[in-house]
């Protein structure tokens, strides 16, 4: 493997939970409660649900849009600004640059919001590749992102691991030729990830160099 492809959102930090409470909390001031099963749609894609739309709906009258949308995420920054690196992220990127592996980040979300983020906790410059949805016309579950990363670092796919929280990312990963591994946060646990090759129930269950031999084994077998 030569390779290691982290997605972002739910995988290096979890911003899962903390967009999913926030537009929780904004239902039940509305008397009403956004299903799983409908936020469940757009997690690790995007423009797959609007929950303005979903909101306005259940209320049976307009409601402001705009403001919604700055409300939510002035409550999403604030419960993201509290959350830690996520378990043995770390560890994979420390341990990846020992092995001699190349890092790259594969992101449905935009440009600002992965740069900032990455730049903010410190790992943005051990990455050598990042794409987000502004490098590519559509987002996974579809493989572009994957494949924009392939491309700019010359790696084969047979030669990648990709690390992912959530179905609709499994999916892009394998699209594009990619073993992947799921590695699921309390949000996405509650999703179907069967079609992952390896799943994990974080990062620190395993070394780096452990889970690379247990791919190895798994292709060899």
């Amino acid at each position: 493997m030569r390779l290691l492809v982290f997605d972002f959102d739910g995988l290096i930090l979890d911003t899962e939970a903390p967009v999913y409470d926030a537009w929780q909390a904004i239902y039940a001031e509305h008397g009403h409660t956004l299903a799983f099963e409908k936020w469940a749609e757009c997690i690790g894609t995007v423009d797959a649900f609007d929950p303005c739309e979903d909101l306005q709906a259940l209320c049976g009258r307009p409601l402001d849009a705009t403001a919604l949308e700055q409300r939510h995420r002035a409550d999403c920054d604030a419960l993201i600004a509290l959350q830690a690196v996520l378990p043995g992220v770390r560890e994979y990127v420390e341990e990846a640059r020992r092995l001699g592996l190349r890092l790259g980040v594969a992101s449905s979300s935009s440009r600002a919001w992965v740069e900032g983020h990455l730049t903010r906790l410190g790992l943005r410059e051990h990455f050598d590749v990042v794409r987000c949805r502004d490098d590519v016309p559509v987002v996974k579950p579809d493989p572009a992102l994957y494949l924009a990363v392939l491309a700019a670092t010359g790696v084969p796919p047979r030669d990648a691991v990709a690390l992912e929280d959530s179905p609709n990312g499994v999916w892009a990963a394998k699209r594009a030729g990619l073993t992947c591994v799921a590695v699921p946060n309390p949000l996405t646990a509650r999703l179907d990830l069967a079609h992952a090759d390896v799943t994990l129930r974080s990062l620190a269950e395993l070394p780096l160099s452990e889970l690379l031999a247990r791919l190895r084994a798994r292709r060899g077998a």
